[in-house]
Formats: structure tokens, sequence, C-alpha cells
């Protein structure tokens, strides 16, 4: 099995992550709109196009993680052959 470089393997995890941001970004602003959003009982204040990114942003962020998650807990620990 070959070594992954470092570059390719932030690439492996950010990149479906980056897809699925934008999957979410989607769907939620086909039935939320960014006018109405509010952050604890007020409105943020924000114009739509800085809802809209600063939720793109939220939803690259968890995507990040849950890929990472994803990318750790399916990695192959070397064995000793028997």
């Amino acid at each position: 099995m070959s070594k992954i470089r470092w570059s390719e393997r932030l690439m492996q995890v950010v990149w479906p992550a980056f897809i699925a941001a934008c999957l979410l970004e989607l769907v939620v602003f086909a039935m939320v709109d960014p006018a109405e959003v509010q952050w604890m009982g007020r409105s943020p204040g924000w114009s739509r196009q800085a809802v809209y990114a600063g939720g793109f942003f939220v939803f690259w962020a968890i995507c990040v993680v849950a890929s990472t998650l994803t990318a750790v807990l399916g990695r192959q620990e070397s064995r000793p052959a028997d």
C-alpha cells in the first residue's frame, strides 16, 4: 500500500465536505428565507448574502468534522503479519 501525502488526505476530507455543504445549502435555503432567520429570538441584522455565506461555512465546518471522523474511523491499522 502506498503512502498518501498529507495534501491528498486533506482533499479526501475537504472536497466531499464541500459538496455536502453545497447540497445542505440548497436544501435548507430552499425552505428558509434568510431575511427571516433569527438567532436567540432576535434578527442578526445581516444581509441575505451574509446569511447564505455564514450558513454555508457553518455547514462546511460540520461536514469537515463528519468527513474527518469517517476518515479516522475508516483508516486501517497496519498489523504485523502472523
